[in-house]
This record gives C-alpha cells, structure tokens and sequence, in this order.
C-alpha cells in the first residue's frame, strides 16, 4: 500500500486561475509598454493563459474566478468557465473559493491554481508540468524569479491550501507540497509582474492577445 501512488488520466485537471479586476491589476507595469493601458495589459496576458490552457491535452476546463465583467465575457467566449469572487478577499480566499465551487460539482476534480499572467504559456509545457504533478497529492511550480509559485496543484481528497503572493515557495514547500523540478518549461514559470519581466516573456516568445497589443518595441 505504501508504493502506491495518487494518479490522474489524461485531460482530467481544471485549472483555477485567479484574476484581480482589471483596472487594478498590473500596477507594476507602469510605463513598461507606451501607448497600452495596463487593464487591457492583464487581459491579454490573460487570454494568452487561458488559451493556452485549453490548447493543453491536460486539461479538461479552466475556470476563470474573477468580478471583472470584461475578463468574464472575453475568458468566456475562450472557452472557460467564469465563477465570481464571492469571497473578495485576495488571492487566496478566491483560489479557495474557485476550488470549492469545482468540487462541489465534481468531488472527484484534480485541480490546479494557475496564475494569469502567463503570456509565455505553452500547452505541451503546461501538460509536462501536470502530468508529473500527477503523481503527488500537492505539488507547485516556482516562478522564474524562484521566489513565488505559478502553478499549485491538489489530487482529491488533498485540499488546495494555497499559499500564494511574495515569497510563496517558501510557504508551498513549508505546507507539504512537493516542489517539481522540471527543466524546459520556461514559459509556465515566467509571469508578468515587472518590467523586466515582460522582456523576459516577450525573448520566450508571448501569445497572439499580448504579441498583437504590444505592436511595438518594450522600452529597456
């Protein structure tokens, strides 16, 4: 009994990605792209996660926990699914709530938090990152800055429990998750906070949403 291990089928995860009303997300970004509202910034990054989740053979539904009515309808008409932050308290009250409101539908849903400012996101990166979180309870991905978490995931019964913003690896590891130690999947751990950090996924190469917003150079 002891060898055995928690396992999943293929397209089985639902991704809980989290996303703050427009207006007051990417504040960090201020100036780092002339000409483009930080708002449509977001969605974009956004839209570029979210399609690329979809376009992942792991993935089953994304659900997208958020009260921004724009986001909602865009996410939507993606492909996902919208649940309002009934919580509106943070980060992690909505994380929790979007996994409650998976479960209640579905006991049985392996369920993954994914941030959404992934605009780097690749789908076979995503699925090689979901298909070895498979074999462990509660695992996360760190960022690229290997301070944060990108990506938490939790095999039923486990809870999500997460732990995210500032230095969230350190919590995740602390809370019992394994951290994956998975080379290649660059464009799961790049988000989009700063600067320095739209460069960096913009040399990954971004998606269409973010590449047809910013139609001209970022500034160094």
């Amino acid at each position: 009994m002891g060898s055995m291990q928690p396992h999943v089928t293929p397209a089985a995860w639902t991704l809980v990605v989290p996303l703050k009303p427009l207006e007051r997300a990417k504040s960090r970004l201020a100036g780092a792209a002339t000409g483009t509202s930080l708002p449509d910034l977001a969605l974009a990054f956004a839209q570029d996660t979210v399609s690329a989740a979809l376009a992942c053979p792991a993935v089953r539904h994304v659900v997208v926990v958020t009260d921004d009515a724009l986001a909602a309808g865009e996410l939507t008409g993606l492909g996902a699914r919208a649940v309002p932050d009934a919580p509106a308290a943070g980060l992690n009250a909505a994380l929790t709530h979007g996994t409650r409101v998976v479960r209640s539908r579905d006991p049985s849903a392996a369920v993954a938090a994914l941030n959404a400012d992934l605009p780097a996101l690749r789908p076979e990166e995503l699925a090689r990152v979901l298909n070895t979180a498979a074999r462990f309870p509660r695992a996360f991905l760190p960022d690229a800055a290997e301070i944060g978490t990108t990506l938490l995931s939790a095999l039923p019964p486990a809870p999500l429990s997460p732990a995210f913003g500032g230095p969230s690896r350190s919590r995740h590891r602390a809370s019992g998750a394994v951290e994956l130690d998975i080379s290649e999947v660059p464009g799961v751990r790049q988000d989009v906070d700063t600067p320095d950090d739209l460069r960096a996924a913009l040399a990954l190469g971004v998606g269409a949403f973010t590449s047809a917003l910013l139609a001209g150079p970022v500034p160094g």
